[in-house]
Formats: structure tokens, C-alpha cells, sequence
């Protein structure tokens, strides 16, 4: 998977629709995996981790430091970690294909590839070539938490002779024969690129016009004739030729070239496929915590290859490895793999990130234009003229309510000295946490004040500094947030009891003319908020609108199983037998976004500047772009415009 940095080098990021969205995500797929025949070819390396404890020795014959290693692990690297992850996903065969050393390593990697249900028949033991290997040291407790010291890596030296190479291209040819999809995998050095070697794999690509060949090499994935590649934004560029100012331009040559699928991998921003002339988006996922995009790239591979083994369509396999990849990030401190249950799980969770470039820039900008006088109202996906909205899901917080307006500034000094503890660090390292923190609360804004807090818990033990014997549940940590919280709005309450203040300086600017005109209209209007029910309940009746969400209110019940903005959505489809096309979703949350766009509903992000009550807030107006909003508004003060184009005049 490609680093955010080199994201930044692809400048097609357009987005398929809600329709699209919801129609592909083709997980029935993974039902014929059990018929799939896979082989790799490749470098074959052990991953191996020494997680070190913290004695200090010295030898008493050389005086040098010595370093205890407490634990040890070892993994498939390289192509081996291409097939341990084919192998998670239960096809009929999975074969390698490479050369190992007469080692010790060699004897590891092959019994560790059986133990996996993974054929070596293919393996070489090679004269003279060592078995690749990179032993990472770990100092710390677990390799999630600790940090990797200087590595040793073996094998650096091998070079191929003629008769290895005949014996592994002879292995390939036949097993292009028994199997659907072959992987060429070049990963360490250029041993595998060499040109006379790939000129011997080209020919047998040739001789199995059937079998689909794909490539990942990260050393000339251009000199592969007749496959299909895998690549990411860097090693694109890399390929650039004069004029061919970014990845999607490359990736669209070789797709020509080649007469055959592209995948372009772009990290946290999905994949690009071209095939057919045809080129699709696949958005990327959001994942909440700390992510580890080591082997991502692998498990791309081996469900691209599996999916078209089975003869998937190249957008549709591309699709079920943004799911699989998703996985594989969430397993920290190893080259984890994606089984098909995770994948169908990750599926029925996945968080999808649209149109980021446009989210990244607000000079790209779309604002609808009414009565030759453009408006504040940002055109992300034009509302369908035919659109017939009869039931209204509107958020609180931040969206129609700014009672709660600074929460962010009690939440994270809060969270940081809960990650803290009685731990005393340096002004860099606190830096750090802070920066987690503020990561955490961007990407978890709108959702359960608890899953909030869960995420928290997560983050005090990934840091380490806090004893495991005084981490907090995230009910413990919930109700020290809540107390901070719940005292800053009764001051705002008390003000508004008082007569100091009135309702409309707690609300965004037009909320009632808003909902005054949906109960003309007959919208059924209904809120829902992740902040606890009787708390929301509350503040909409102090703020005198609680009477026109006639659908009614509804919040937090203190169980992450019960989650209000999706629970009321799923009612109100199944209650009323209606589709999506008839629900409008109004929010300043990603949660609520992503749910209406799930459902096809019309979703319309309130970017708002809460300080104010009314203009943008261009943090907000990111998220909810990213989260699939179809209009962004930074108010409700532009009604007249508004109404006619979702049909709501």
C-alpha cells in the first residue's frame, strides 16, 4: 500500500455515487473462493521479530553489551507472506514457487508454508543461496507498543546461477498450468529482476494465454508482457515518462500496453483500477486507532489473485482487497492476514472515505448557483429531480444545538491525561500524545460518547505509561469526561433559565425556520445523537424544539450495540416500507453521513462554525466530504435556495 505522502502524486479521485457505493460490494464473491488455484512466485523470506527484555549484561569475554532476547516469532515474509495470506482465505490449492537456502531458515520456511496447507513442491533448495531473512529487534514489552532497533537482514548476497534458474522456471511453467492465477512477486533487491530472468517468466506467460498472470514487483513492473500489475502511487511514478505528470496516467499506459487490468494501490485512499478502458474508484476505508500497513499490500495480492481465479470482474476483486487490506492494517507488530469471515465482517463496518482531494480543498469547490447569485450551499453530488423526501434524521450536536459548542476542549485535555498518567515525559513526547489524541477525536467526532471512550482505553495501552492494573473501562473513562462536560453546559442552562440568554444563541442559524417548514411539509422529522437520550431529550426541550421531531428524540442508552443515528434510520425504512431516496440525513458528523449514504439517502453535511452559530468551518466541511455528504451547507440561513433544490419548497 502506498504512503500518504505519495498519495499526494494522483490527482483522479473521483468518487462513485451512494448508488454505486451501495451496489459494489460484491462479498457473495468469497463463496467460490474455495474453488480458486493459486500460485506464488517470488522471493521467499522469514520475517522474525526478537522482542528484547530490559536486563542490562555485559560478556565477561569481550565486555561488549549483551541483548536478551525474552521472545521470539517468525513469520512468512516477502511472496511467502503473499501465500499465507491466500491460504487464509481457504482456496483449493495455494502453491509457492522460489529459492531457499540448505539452512536453517530454509527448513523454517518451507515446514512453516506446509504447516499453512501452502504446496512447496516448488521451493528450490538452491547451492549456495542463503535464505532471506530480516530479524527485526523489538525493545519493549510487545511488538505493538515497542520499537524496532537496527535490523539484520541475511540473504543480501545471493545471486542466481543457471541451474536455479531453470529448476524455479521449470516449477512455474508447471504450475501455471494447474493453477487459475500465478503471482509474480519481486519485493528484495534485483535478484528477480534481472532481465534475462524476466524474459524467461514473459515466456512462459505466453505459453499460458488461460492463466492470469499478476504482477507486484517493485523493480520493473513495466517489463512484464502479457500480465496484469499491482502498484503503488510510488512505484508508478517511479515508471513516469515525459509528460505523464501523475500515477493514474502511468497506470492507464500500462493498462494499454499490457491489454490487461491495472490495480493502483493509493493507502488510506483505496485502489484506482483501470481494465477494460474503463477506469473505477475504490474509496478507501476509515479506521479508527492505530494502524500498521505492514504485508497490506501483500493481502491486496493474494485477494486480487484468488478473486480472479475465480474469474471476478477486476473492479469487483479490487473491491473485496480494499475490504481484506482494511483487516490487515488492524493487526499491529506483524504481517497478519484476512480470513474470509473478516473480510464479510469488515464489509457490514466499513467506513468508506470519499472524494479526499476535494475534501483536502476548499478552492475546488462546487456552489450551486440560485437565481443567477451562487450560494453557500457546496454541490458534492446534485440532489436527483425526482427527489421525494417524506421523513427527516437531523443530529444535535453541532448541527442544530450549540449548547455543547467546545467540547473538543474538555475532551482532549481530558484524554491526554488519562494516556499520561502518572508518567513524566518530555515536551516532545507529550507533543506526541497529543497529536494521537486530537487523531482520535477527528476520527471518532459524531459517533457514541462511549465507543469514544473505548477507543481511548485502546490508546492508553498501545502508549504503554499507564500500569494495566489503573486502566479505565470506557465507562470509567466516559463518566470523568461527562462530569467536565455536563458542568460546562448547566452554566450555559443556567444562563437560559435565567432569561440571560436566549434559545437562539444556543442554535444554528435558521434551525426553527428549518423545522418550522418540514412540519408544513409533512417531513416527519426525527433526532437522534450519540450523546446519552435523557441528556438530548433534555436540551432540545430547553431550546423549545423538542415538540416538532414529531419521529421523536432519541440518543445513547449506554450499550455500543445500540447506536442511535443507524437504529432510527433502520426503523424508519423498515416502519414505513420505504427506500433511502425518501430520507434526508442533516449532520456536522461523519457517523450520520456515512449511515444515510449506506441506506441511499440524501445526506447534507452542516459544516458549521459553532462559535458563531452560522458560516463554515472548514475542518468540518473535510469530514463530512470524506464521509460522503452530498451538500454541504455552513447554515440554514440560505432556505430559500436550499428548499428548491432538494425538492422542499
Amino acid at each position: 500500500m502506498s504512503t500518504s505522502s505519495a498519495t499526494a502524486a494522483l490527482s483522479h479521485t473521483a468518487a462513485p455515487t451512494a448508488s454505486a457505493q451501495s451496489a459494489g460490494r460484491p462479498v457473495d464473491l468469497l463463496d467460490a473462493f474455495a474453488q480458486a488455484r493459486v500460485a506464488i512466485f517470488g522471493d521467499l523470506c522469514i520475517d522474525a521479530y526478537w522482542l528484547l527484555d530490559a536486563r542490562e549484561e555485559r560478556s565477561l569475554e569481550t565486555g561488549l553489551p549483551v541483548r536478551h532476547v525474552g521472545s521470539q516469532r517468525y513469520g512468512l515474509g516477502a511472496a511467502g507472506n503473499v501465500a499465507a495470506n491466500a491460504a487464509a482465505l481457504g482456496p483449493a490449492r495455494v502453491e509457492l514457487i522460489g529459492l531457499v537456502g540448505a539452512d536453517v531458515f530454509g527448513d523454517l520456511l518451507v515446514n512453516t508454508a506446509d504447516e499453512l496447507g501452502i504446496s512447496t513442491s516448488g521451493v528450490v533448495r538452491a547451492v549456495g543461496w542463503q535464505t532471506m531473512v530480516y530479524a527485526k529487534p523489538i525493545v519493549g514489552a510487545q511488538v505493538n507498543v515497542g520499537v524496532e532497533d537496527q535490523r539484520f537482514d541475511f540473504g543480501a548476497g545471493n545471486r542466481l546461477d543457471a541451474t536455479a534458474i531453470d529448476a524455479v522456471i521449470a516449477n512455474l511453467d508447471a504450475a501455471a498450468g494447474r493453477c487459475a492465477a500465478v503471482v509474480l512477486n519481486q519485493q528484495v533487491g534485483a535478484v528477480l529482476a534481472d532481465p534475462a530472468l524476466v524474459a524467461r517468466v514473459n515466456a512462459v506467460i505466453a505459453r499460458h494465454p488461460r492463466t492470469t498472470f499478476l504482477v507486484d514487483a517493485r523493480i520493473g513492473s513495466d517489463r512484464y508482457v502479457g500480465a496484469a500489475v499491482k502498484l503503488n502511487v510510488s512505484e508508478a511514478m517511479a515508471l513516469a515518462q515525459p509528460g505523464e505528470g501523475d500515477a493514474l496516467a502511468v497506470a492507464t499506459r500500462l493498462a494499454a500496453q499490457n491489454a490487461k487490468p491495472v490495480f493502483l494501490t493509493r493507502g488510506a485512499h483505496g485502489l484506482t483500477v483501470i481494465a477494460g478502458g474503463k477506469t473505477t474508484d475504490i474509496p478507501g476505508i476509515q479506521i479508527i486507532g492505530a494502524t500498521d500497513p505492514v504485508g497490506a499490500g501483500d493481502t491486496v495480492m493474494a485477494v486480487l489473485s484468488t478473486a480472479l481465479a475465480v474469474a471476478a470482474p477486476p473492479a469487483e476483486a479490487a473491491r473485496l482487497a480494499n475490504l481484506a487490506a482494511a483487516v490487515t492494517v488492524r493487526k499491529l507488530g506483524t504481517t497478519g492476514t484476512a480470513s474470509v469471515a473478516e473480510i464479510r465482517a469488515a464489509n457490514a463496518t466499513a467506513d468508506y472515505i470519499y472524494r479526499p482531494d476535494l475534501a483536502a480543498d476548499a478552492s475546488r469547490a462546487d456552489f450551486h448557483v440560485h437565481g443567477g447569485r451562487r450560494t453557500e450551499i457546496e454541490i458534492i453530488e446534485r440532489p436527483a429531480e425526482h427527489l421525494r423526501i417524506a421523513h427527516a434524521i437531523f443530529d444535535h450536536d453541532g448541527t442544530i444545538s450549540t449548547l455543547r459548542q467546545g467540547w473538543e476542549r474538555i475532551m482532549e485535555p481530558m484524554m491526554v491525561r488519562a494516556v499520561i498518567g502518572p508518567a513524566r515525559i518530555t515536551g516532545e513526547v507529550h507533543q506526541g500524545v497529543v497529536a494521537a489524541v486530537r487523531r482520535l477525536i477527528d476520527q471518532t467526532t459524531g459517533i457514541q460518547t462511549l465507543a469514544q471512550m473505548t477507543a481511548l482505553a485502546a490508546l492508553v495501552r498501545q502508549h504503554g505509561y499507564v500500569p494495566e492494573s489503573e486502566v479505565l473501562d470506557a465507562a470509567g473513562y466516559k463518566r470523568i469526561y461527562n462530569d467536565e462536560l455536563i458542568a460546562h453546559v448547566a452554566l450555559r442552562l443556567e444562563k437560559l433559565s435565567a432569561g440571560e440568554l436566549a434559545s437562539a444563541d444556543f442554535q444554528v442559524t435558521g434551525t426553527l425556520k428549518l423545522l418550522t417548514h418540514l412540519r408544513k411539509r409533512s417531513v416527519r422529522c426525527y433526532l437522534a445523537s450519540g450523546t446519552d437520550e435523557t441528556d438530548v431529550q433534555a436540551e432540545a426541550a430547553a431550546l423549545g424544539y423538542a415538540d416538532l421531531f414529531d419521529g421523536g428524540i432519541f440518543g445513547a442508552v449506554g450499550s455500543l450495540a445500540k447506536e442511535a443515528k443507524r437504529d432510527v434510520i433502520e426503523r424508519i425504512l423498515r416502519e414505513n416500507g420505504i427506500t433511502g431516496a425518501s430520507l434526508m440525513v442533516v449532520g456536522d458528523g461523519p457517523v450520520e453521513m456515512r449511515e444515510g449514504v449506506r441506506r441511499g439517502a440524501l445526506c447534507i453535511g452542516v459544516a458549521s462554525d459553532e462559535p458563531r452559530r452560522y458560516g463554515i468551518d472548514l475542518a468540518k466541511r473535510t469530514r463530512l466530504i470524506r464521509a460522503g455528504a452530498h451538500l454541504i451547507v455552513p447554515d440554514f440561513t440560505q432556505l430559500p435556495q436550499l428548499l428548491p433544490l432538494i425538492n422542499l419548497t
